[in-house]
């Protein structure tokens, strides 16, 4: 029951110091873990992070029983960037409305004492209003901009009887500041629809480089899918001639049903780290997991290293939301000390961060076993591990 003697004020700095709270919470690293990268205790950010002054109408003449009159549902699939020494993640808001749209929260330390800037992304729309916009990919292009590319989703009018027909397309937008942002036309290319596009941060032959998704239809790769590559001379103007496929779907891994290019990925000596993730089915519907690997420092379509399986997948409470079983991520950060923030979403709700460093990841991506694709490979595979190890124990 309502407490009948909880005034306006008391209600509000009840709110008030519980929000404070939350985002004031340390976060602390667990300490089991793979040695290859390391959960934290805490999600980084949560619906309720989202300011009061956002959800409520803090006016007791208009909300005199201090509702939550525009709530929030979940904050997840962020970018990220690390700018001015501090840790940036365009979050994927959703509103109780189903709509989502961008907002950045800003951190002194990445893993925890986020909070969000007092105003979402004010996104400017292109000619075709955008139903839905969200999962922004961020780039810092040698270029000097940082472009935004994310999934803009429109009403399929070719099926008008069907209210959950959709189409998506890849939207861009650039900024300097991460405040005002120049919206581009959408990028075009001739493979149907595209998700999960991502801009590479450095010029390829002249050009910009683009990872994309080719697929069938809003949901279904069908005859499409797998992680594509492809070159454009204007991001003002982006068109894709022609896309080649450079990381296959592949029969029972955990890559079948589709993949997509993460964030963009990070160079080093030995080659660029990419973050992506694969979609298998199963009895209790789709399982989205992450995996890494690596491509030609020179010729960044051509991969090099595959470790085998996944890299993340979801745990425990990760595991159950409003699309449970996914582990999502679209933005990562190398900090000037070469440590690594993984910003992965767990089952569309929430955000959670994994830290590693530059030199573990090319350990993990470069020495790790490819996936031998059978039962009987895969035996011999750990087979030869276990006797290595017996023999070294002696």
């Amino acid at each position: 029951m309502f407490s009948s003697d909880e005034s306006f004020a008391t209600r509000l700095a009840q709110l008030t110091a519980q929000h404070d709270a939350l985002l004031m919470r340390p976060n602390r690293p667990l300490l089991n873990h793979n040695g290859i990268f390391r959960r934290w205790e805490n999600p980084v950010v949560t619906a309720e992070h989202a300011p009061l002054f956002w959800r409520y109408d803090i006016d007791p003449h208009t909300n005199p029983f201090l509702m939550e009159r525009l709530g929030i549902n979940a904050t997840f699939n962020a970018g990220a960037i690390f700018k001015d020494g501090k840790y940036l993640v365009v979050v994927r808001v959703e509103g109780w409305d189903r709509k989502s749209f961008f907002a950045v929260a800003e951190s002194p330390t990445g893993v925890d004492q986020f909070r969000f800037w007092d105003y979402p992304i004010d996104l400017p729309e292109t000619d075709e209003p955008d139903t839905n916009v969200y999962d922004m990919r961020l780039t810092e292009h040698e270029d000097g901009w940082i472009y935004g590319l994310f999934c803009t989703e429109r009403k399929d009018h070719s099926q008008p009887n069907d209210a959950s027909a959709a189409t998506a397309q890849c939207g861009i937008a650039r900024t300097k500041d991460l405040i005002d942002w120049e919206r581009l036309p959408d990028l075009v290319t001739h493979s149907g629809q595209q998700r999960n596009v991502v801009l590479h941060p450095e010029f390829v032959d002249g050009q910009y480089a683009l990872y994309t998704r080719p697929q069938d239809g809003f949901i279904s790769v069908g005859s499409g899918g797998g992680i594509g590559w492809g070159l454009c001379k204007d991001m003002t103007k982006a068109e894709i001639e022609s896309e080649t496929v450079i990381d296959k779907k592949v029969y029972h891994t955990i890559k079948e049903v589709k993949n997509g290019q993460g964030p963009a990925p990070i160079k080093t000596e030995k080659g660029w780290l990419n973050l992506a993730h694969g979609v298998r089915n199963t009895a209790a519907g789709l399982r989205y997991v992450l995996y890494m690997f690596m491509t030609d420092l020179n010729e960044p379509w051509k991969l090099t290293h595959a470790p085998s399986g996944y890299f993340i997948a979801p745990e425990g409470d990760e595991r159950v939301g409003d699309v449970s079983n996914v582990a999502f991520a679209n933005g990562w950060i190398v900090n000037d000390a070469g440590e690594v923030f993984i910003y992965y979403a767990s089952s569309d709700t929430r955000l959670h961060v994994a830290t590693s460093t530059v030199e573990r990841l090319v350990d993990y991506v470069t020495n790790t076993p490819s996936d031998p694709l059978t039962s009987a490979a895969c035996v011999q595979q750990r087979s030869a591990l276990i006797a290595k190890n017996l023999e070294r124990l002696g």
